[in-house]
């Protein structure tokens, strides 16, 4: 599966060339090559200079989180969002660019997040965003520690956090 992604990556690397090059003829047609050259640089500049700022912000909510003995894992997962973003902006082209943009502002960059973190949690686990929250229903057994047997939870539900001890 994985050699697969790979293999796949030259293709979808000369796909992205092609789109850029055809998205970049159709905006300098519409207004005109000099300003389509200067709206791709100044794309690339703004890109360059956020990732500085993703990343000393990224750093910074790290250490803090270490600092106070919190798991960081989102925080790592925002900042590096937010610098795939600038890099993305960085890249020179109008699709990297849109796209870029888009894991910058808020609404994708929270859905980029949340992303990261379901796709991080199957793959490397919990610990790294801290316990989890779990809702159990009524009649699914409960593992206690202290017993050797499960046990039937009452008739409400039970929301809680796992914790390791």
């Amino acid at each position: 599966m994985r050699r697969r992604g790979l293999a796949l990556l030259p293709v979808g690397l000369s796909v992205l060339a092609v789109a850029e090059i055809v998205v970049f003829l159709v905006v300098a047609h519409a207004i005109g090559g000099g300003w389509a050259v200067l709206l791709a640089a100044a794309a690339s500049l703004a890109g360059m200079a956020l990732l500085r700022r993703e990343g000393m912000k990224g750093w910074r909510r790290f250490q803090a989180a270490a600092a106070e003995g919190r798991p960081p894992g989102s925080e790592v997962i925002g900042s590096l969002v937010g610098l795939l973003g600038a890099l993305l902006l960085a890249v020179p082209g109008f699709v990297t660019a849109v796209a870029g943009l888009l894991l910058l502002l808020p609404p994708g960059r929270q859905l980029a997040r949340r992303g990261a973190e379901r796709f991080t949690e199957r793959r490397v686990g919990y610990d790294l965003f801290g316990p989890r929250k779990v809702r159990v229903r009524p009649g699914d057994p409960i593992v206690v520690i202290d017993d050797e047997a499960p046990v039937r939870t009452p008739a409400g539900a039970i929301e809680g956090e796992i914790v390791d001890r």
